[in-house]
């Protein structure tokens, strides 16, 4: 045996087996799990992959002296595990192993087995020495470079690691720091070069380091993961020489088991023509043409791209996606939605075109964020039903076990597939201090972010994509944001967040034209911002006829009358419980009608949601005919405001904001159509682009804008006010809107949204027409409404405040000074504050007794069972369940780890009436 095979870090275990476990060796030694974990990193830094050139590119090193720094590193990220107290929670494996020590301790440890490591070298001067001693620098400790590393690798446990004045001495035995010591030095003499030094010593290079951080760190999880799996990487409890172990079994075993794991680029099929990805159009849209001719550069860029509902934004982005892959400017796309519903719509767009990216022979993965399908089999199968790892502790699981719960969470998995479809809410985990943040980071690093309807956002969620489009910047990452109805305000905020993410100066955007595409594009600090006026489609192009309803009464006359027509109505409400209670009163005052009636809303379980979702784009859809049609009425919430392709014959809308009421109109004569309702097509000499229905009128539900009005101007509408809060912009909103009898689409677009969100001070009311041309200012607000919404702008003020507080401070690198407040497990770190919500799945027994999810037999079935519940709701609910079925409930989440992550409501006795697959959530 040479020096090192003789040292004493042979008797530290790395992986432990579970006590049942008989099979092979029951432990695996720390030097090679560690090995382990760095072949990974090793073969993840190699050409099969895109993370070394990117990243040496960024830090300006090359890229061979990258990999090896990188898995210098790594090998070093479980050195916490030489303390005694954490060797001495598994007893009894051998006694080759370092025996207990009094006073170690690992359950009363305060530091976890990871940060234990990062003390190690900010206390250790031993391990400080070894640095000295091969670097020739007595000042090694004070290098914030390594420092940098450390932190990197000892948070592949999903959190930086925390370190609070504690010191080596309590936590490792004398023999522990001689064990790794001797390990790290063995390792130092293996990886580093005389050369490297220069490198450690660069302050550029440490800058940049910082900025890379994010993404090195969720490779670190990455490494960790894959080099746990002991499908791949058997347990050996025999010493062997590192070079041996290194060339025979753990980079060919990282090879087989990232192969399997297929996380390499897949090649991308090159751009020809929009027909490729889209074999439907004939003829492209002024704004898909756009994206068809519009000049890319080799940088990352951020596209906004803004048109009215129906000019084919979707289309227009995914052939710029498609021209910025063939760029080599990104791999993959990850497409974030506002809601569930407006998810689930493109999913099934992205499903019939996402392989049209790739080339002919590759099989990308596509995965819904909240769970239709699952990451590619390749993937699945490499951490699925792996043998697991001795958890460390009861709050501390194994990488291989927490592997297996976080990939079994079809939500999270969507960021590591090729293409992911979701709410925004995953990728703005990315940039909140969650438990494994850094994987989403690593996600979304090769990625074009895709943000549909980027004006759907509240004070807080928009705060915190601003950070996450400064993140995406600052990792070469290109975006393409989407919207029909985006204040000028909040474009200049997203501009400027990727201008400073890219580190170039911030473009003064001067355009008010609409449509209009802007593109940015950063190069070496300075920047290009590129705006395009653009014309819309002919069918788009259209007078919409606005009329007032004071009050439910007057709805469902105009529904009734729309019934005996024989035409569709829906019916936009701002609340689930208003929604619920319309449509039980118009269950019985359209009794005697020929009416069918349906219920939309975002409180149902998957299952049921996807069903009436499929049901109501069937009836209301492109595709839909007048026998489907024919007296339908939808009772519906925001759920079909966005995204959705209905067509209504009659479209009613609560009040909301005039952006929003802009969208929900886009709902109204969606397509052409006949008188009766069936789509209209080019043949015979029949004009296609002009509708034969009567005109377009959009009715909407709401008090009369007075211009006295008090602070119960909205009282009759009280849900809207709580779910929007500013009635000084719903007041602007329904002024602007109804003091003309119509408006143009797009003309007056830019006019509408400007006069609610311009800058002050506003013109008088009335005092414009519609139309106006040069930059529009905010119309005037009676005083005590005014007052109210400085009431609510401090409120807003607030929670940007807070979206600021809880948002990671990304300049400061990965460590954890990056968060103000700590780091949590994903579901106390809140993405929406307007609706805090839990996730619950529904079980229910089956006839042999066993629980199982509401979904049972559907793929996916503890997915398909899931539906969100406002916090308040299910506190309630929650405590009316009885013990023994919250006993039967935790039993559930052990034995699922995809549950893990969600609330279980049993439907049982009594408890079954919460839940109704027509009404959705009752309780």
């Amino acid at each position: 045996m040479n020096q090192a095979q003789n040292s004493t870090m042979w008797r530290y275990w790395g992986k432990a087996k579970p006590a049942d476990a008989n099979d092979g060796d029951r432990y695996h030694l720390l030097p090679f799990h560690s090995l382990d974990v760095a072949a990974c990193g090793w073969v993840l830094m190699s050409d099969d992959y895109p993370w070394a050139k990117k990243i040496s590119e960024s830090l300006g090193i090359p890229a061979a002296q990258f990999r090896r720094i990188f898995t210098f590193f790594l090998a070093l990220h479980d050195l916490g595990k030489f303390a005694r107290g954490f060797q001495s929670q598994v007893t009894g494996l051998s006694d080759d192993l370092v025996a207990p020590v009094a006073g170690y301790s690992y359950k009363n440890e305060k530091l976890r087995h990871d940060s234990m490591g990062f003390l190690l070298w900010l206390d250790g001067e031993e391990l400080q020495a070894v640095f000295s001693e091969h670097f020739g620098s007595e000042r090694i400790y004070k290098n914030k470079q390594l420092k940098i590393w450390f932190e990197i690798v000892t948070g592949h446990h999903g959190k930086p690691p925390q370190v609070r004045g504690d010191v080596a001495s309590a936590f490792f035995h004398r023999d522990d720091i001689k064990a790794a010591t001797d390990f790290a030095s063995e390792v130092i003499s293996r990886w580093l070069l005389p050369e490297d030094l220069k490198i450690f010593e660069d302050k550029t290079v440490e800058k940049k380091l910082k900025e890379q951080s994010w993404l090195l760190a969720g490779l670190a999880v990455l490494a960790d993961w894959q080099g746990s799996n002991q499908t791949y990487f058997p347990y050996r409890a025999r010493p062997l020489a590192f070079s041996d172990y290194w060339n025979d079994y753990a980079v060919p075993s990282a090879i087989n088991a990232l192969e399997q794991a297929g996380l390499s680029p897949r090649p991308v099929t090159e751009f020809k023509d929009i027909r490729q990805l889209f074999p439907f159009i004939s003829k492209p849209t002024p704004l898909q043409r756009y994206a068809i001719e519009q000049p890319l550069s080799d940088k990352p860029q951020l596209f906004i791209l803004e048109d009215v509902t129906g000019a084919g934004k979707t289309e227009a982005a995914l052939t710029l996606v498609s021209r910025l892959m063939n760029k080599g400017l990104a791999d993959g796309l990850y497409v974030a939605l506002p809601t569930m519903a407006t998810a689930n719509a493109m999913y099934a767009r992205m499903s019939q075109c996402y392989q049209s990216l790739y080339q002919a022979n590759q099989q990308p993965s596509l995965v819904l964020a909240h769970g239709a399908t699952h990451l590619s089999e390749s993937f699945m199968k490499s951490v699925d039903h792996q043998p697991k790892d001795n958890n460390y502790s009861p709050d501390e699981m194994s990488a291989s076990s927490y592997c297996n719960s976080w990939i079994a969470d079809s939500r999270k998995k969507s960021l590591l597939a090729d293409v992911g479809v979701g709410t925004v809410d995953q990728a703005l985990l990315a940039i909140l201090p969650s438990k494994h943040q850094s994987l989403r980071v690593l996600g979304l690093g090769r990625k074009i972010l895709l943000v549909d309807e980027v004006h759907a956002y509240d004070h807080y969620m928009r705060t915190l994509l601003v950070t996450l489009l400064k993140l995406h910047a600052s990792q070469g990452g290109s975006a393409i944001l989407l919207s029909a109805t985006l204040p000028a305000e909040m474009k200049q905020e997203f501009v400027k967040a990727y201008a400073e993410g890219a580190v170039c100066s911030e473009p003064s955007l001067q355009s008010q034209a609409y449509p209009l595409a802007t593109h940015l594009t950063c190069n070496t600090g300075d920047v290009a911002a590129d705006e395009s006026p653009l014309e819309t489609r002919a069918e788009v192009k259209r007078n919409v006829q606005v009329v007032r309803k004071n009050d439910t009464n007057e709805v469902f006359d105009v529904i009734r009358d729309a019934v005996q027509r024989g035409q569709c109505v829906c019916w936009i409400r701002n609340t689930v419980d208003d929604a619920r209670q319309s449509y039980s009163e118009l269950k019985e005052a359209l009794s005697d009608t020929d009416a069918s009636l349906h219920l939309f809303h975002s409180r149902f379980a998957m299952i049921d949601r996807q069903k009436i979702e499929n049901d109501v784009l069937a009836w209301y859809g492109k595709e839909s005919n007048e026998s489907m049609r024919k007296g339908r009425v939808l009772i519906a919430t925001q759920v079909v405001e966005q995204s959705l392709d209905l067509d209504a014959d009659v479209l009613i809308s609560d009040l909301a904001p005039v952006d929003l009421l802009l969208q929900r109109a886009g709902r109204l004569h969606r397509h052409v159509r006949d008188s009766r309702g069936n789509i209209l097509k080019m043949e015979g000499g029949v004009d296609a682009t002009v509708d034969r229905r009567s005109a377009p009128t959009f009715f909407v539900h709401s008090p009369k804008p007075v211009e006295d009005a008090g602070v119960d101007w909205l009282s009759s509408l009280r849900g809207t006010q709580a779910v929007y809060g500013d009635v000084g912009v719903l007041w602007r909103s329904a002024k602007v809107l109804f003091q003309n009898v119509a408006f143009r689409m797009p003309d007056d677009a830019r006019y509408l949204i400007e006069s609610v969100y311009g800058p002050e001070p506003g013109i008088e009311p009335g005092s414009a027409s519609i139309g106006k041309t040069g930059k529009t200012t905010r119309i005037a607000t009676p005083e005590a409404l005014a007052d109210l919404s400085v009431q609510v702008e401090g409120k807003q003020l607030c929670h940007v405040s807070t979206a600021r507080l809880n948002a990671l401070k990304i300049e400061k690198g990965y460590c954890s000074g990056s968060s103000d407040s700590g780091w949590y497990e994903e579901t106390s770190v809140p993405t929406r504050l307007s609706d805090q919500s839990a996730s619950v799945v529904l079980v229910r027994k089956d006839d042999s007794g066993r629980w199982q999810p509401y979904a049972q037999g559907m793929t996916n079935a503890w997915d398909m069972s899931a539906l969100q519940v406002r916090d308040y709701k299910w506190d309630a609910a929650s405590k009316e369940i009885p013990a023994a079925l919250q006993r039967d409930m935790a039993a559930l989440k052990e034995l699922h780890p995809a549950l893990r992550w969600h609330e279980l409501l049993p439907l049982d006795g009594e408890l079954s009436a919460w839940y109704s697959p027509v009404l959705g959530w009752c309780k």
